[in-house]
């Protein structure tokens, strides 16, 4: 039995020619080395599995070739190719700083980096994971890194960048690796599957570049994991089962129940996709993408944006003609509102439920939304008047000093501009004859319509003593989390007046301060709620006066007025005031 190597060793990149979604980077890379342009420090940062590491291998490998080729890309026949391809080369050194973080292992790389090459012309020292270096090894690492002897490069590569310090990224040329876009990862798999004699279709591919996430090295490992489970024939089915991704089937049969305006069979849906174990959320943020490609797919000019295969393009061009775009803007609305709440929701199952059930009840709504208007043949004609219609209005009781215009405003008038049905007849017949209303008029108009009385209004029983008591008691108690203001209520007495079908209840306090305080922050609150315990509006709430024997002499409550008793009882008290200068209001 061969020894097996996994696909992300054994189609490695070995020139920046076979380097995937990186060419900028290639590019820039080789220039310098055709140039002799080279740094002596570089950082590579990005995501994990986009090529960091790969690259700083071929940039060491290339600097080093005895017979470069006319792109400057290694020739794989000196001893340097050689060494590096068996993995024996003395001039391409590895740090892991992940587990090598300490000041002793940067001094014993200094160490090293003193030692000129036995083969090639440059020591190449990779770091990798050097924000993993702690700080006392970053200072140390600082002066060599500035000023390496002539034959040392530094290739530091990084997935977090803002970890490391300024004054590293300061003698480093900085290089930014970006994500490795499907349809690169989708063409480089196809390729390995070809080569190791595999048959996959285009949507399983699609499947497995979608669920690296950018990353090549992951998208290799899955690719290996697939072709364990399904053999050297691979199926869409078992590539999805396999991986535990939601079938796209799911979100084109809900959007088709929404058209519909099928809320049950919807929610069976997601029952069926809940009992095969996928999560509640990942169901919904699926169906959010899948919104978001109908939107694409329906809008000519935006293929580029849908990173699928051709035969899956095509169904979502057919499905998006079949939806208004109002349906699919509302659609995208809920579901993100569903996304953003699931956390927050008590019930996660009821709170996806209705969010599905909004999205069956969208399209009738969405229909009226986008329904033409109609739009007459002749904007020009005007349509003829309908015959004045008769609307009785009840007589007008103005008295001599109203106004004119305020009795016309009580007119009711629900037609148009220029269309007097609706109006009354006086105000009908002021406009045929063009003249001015008169009291004369107004008098006879009323003389020829009966007025009708309004009914009267039912009395509303007063409360009497011990319900007004019984209510302050319990006003009382509601405020009772403001011990100042609910021991003045509790102390005060209560009298009763009654008027007009009102009754006044005045209560007592114990002074102006006190009186002025509440008149004009409290009352209105007090009374409302005193309204609503009695369960009556004719209450009126007053502040009692304070009787005159009273507001001579009466206990300090304020604190200036506590301080001037105070100075009054204790002259000493005064003097110490007078020579510090204390302000006592």
């Amino acid at each position: 039995m061969s020894q097996y190597i996994v696909s992300a060793r054994k189609y490695r990149p070995d020139s920046f020619e076979t380097l995937l979604g990186q060419d900028t980077i290639a590019r820039t890379l080789s220039n310098s080395i055709k140039r002799g342009q080279l740094a002596h420090a570089y950082l590579f940062c990005g995501p994990r599995g986009v090529g960091k590491t790969t690259t700083a291998r071929i940039f060491a490998k290339m600097i080093n070739c005895a017979h470069p080729g006319p792109d400057m890309e290694p020739c794989g026949e000196c001893e340097s190719c050689i060494s590096f391809q068996e993995g024996r080369s003395y001039c391409i050194h590895e740090l892991d700083a992940a587990s090598n973080n300490s000041v002793d292992d940067i001094k014993s790389l200094m160490e090293k980096v003193q030692v000129p090459p036995q083969v090639g012309r440059y020591s190449v020292y990779i770091i990798d994971e050097v924000h993993m270096l702690s700080q006392a090894a970053f200072n140390a690492f600082l002066k060599t890194l500035e000023e390496p002897p002539a034959h040392a490069i530094f290739i530091l590569a990084t997935t977090e960048k803002h970890k490391i310090l300024p004054t590293i990224l300061s003698r480093c040329q900085t290089y930014d690796f970006n994500r490795i876009g499907i349809p690169d990862m989708v063409r480089n798999l196809r390729g390995i599957a070809a080569k190791e004699g595999i048959s996959i279709d285009d949507e399983s591919l699609h499947v497995i570049a979608s669920k690296a996430d950018g990353a090549m090295r992951d998208a290799l490992t899955i690719f290996d994991q697939t072709v364990a489970f399904c053999g050297t024939d691979v199926h869409y089915a078992d590539v999805i089962r396999n991986l535990n991704v939601l079938d796209y089937e799911y979100s084109f049969s809900l959007v088709d129940r929404f058209l519909a305006g099928d809320y049950g069979a919807a929610l069976t849906t997601f029952d069926e996709v809940l009992s095969k174990g996928f999560n509640a959320l990942h169901f919904v943020a699926a169906l959010s993408a899948h919104l978001r490609d109908l939107v694409v797919a329906r809008t000519a000019g935006l293929d580029a944006l849908l990173e699928l295969p051709e035969s899956l393009k095509q169904r979502y061009r057919e499905q998006a003609a079949r939806c208004p775009l109002r349906f699919l803007y509302d659609a995208l609305g809920v579901t993100t509102a569903c996304e953003t709440g699931y956390k927050a929701a008590v019930n996660p199952r009821l709170h996806i439920e209705f969010a599905l059930m909004k999205l069956s009840f969208l399209v009738d709504a969405s229909a009226i939304a986008e329904a033409p208007k109609p739009v007459p043949a002749d904007k020009t004609a005007v349509a003829p008047k309908p015959a004045p219609r008769e609307i009785p209005s009840p007589a007008l009781q103005v008295r001599n000093d109203t106004p004119l215009e305020a009795v016309s405003d009580r007119t009711y008038r629900p037609g148009a501009a220029g269309d007097n049905r609706g109006q009354s007849p006086l105000r009908r017949r002021s406009a045929k004859s063009g003249s001015a209303l008169s009291m004369n008029a107004i008098m006879e108009e009323k003389e020829e319509q009966p007025v009708e009385e309004a009914p009267a209004a039912a009395e509303v029983a007063l409360p009497d003593t011990a319900a007004v008591q019984a209510a302050w008691k319990a006003l009382v108690d509601k405020f009772a989390a403001r011990p100042r203001l609910a021991n003045a209520l509790s102390s005060a007495k209560l009298r009763e007046e009654e008027g007009e079908g009102v009754k006044s209840v005045y209560f007592s306090v114990s002074n102006a301060a006190q009186k002025q305080w509440i008149e004009e922050k409290m009352l209105r609150d007090l009374e409302k709620n005193f309204r609503e315990i009695l369960s009556c509006h004719k209450v009126n709430l007053h502040v009692d006066e304070i009787p005159e024997e009273d507001t001579g002499e009466r206990a300090p409550y304020m604190p200036e007025e506590k301080a001037k008793a105070l100075m009054d009882t204790h002259p000493e008290v005064r003097e110490f005031v007078a020579a510090l200068g204390l302000d006592t209001k």
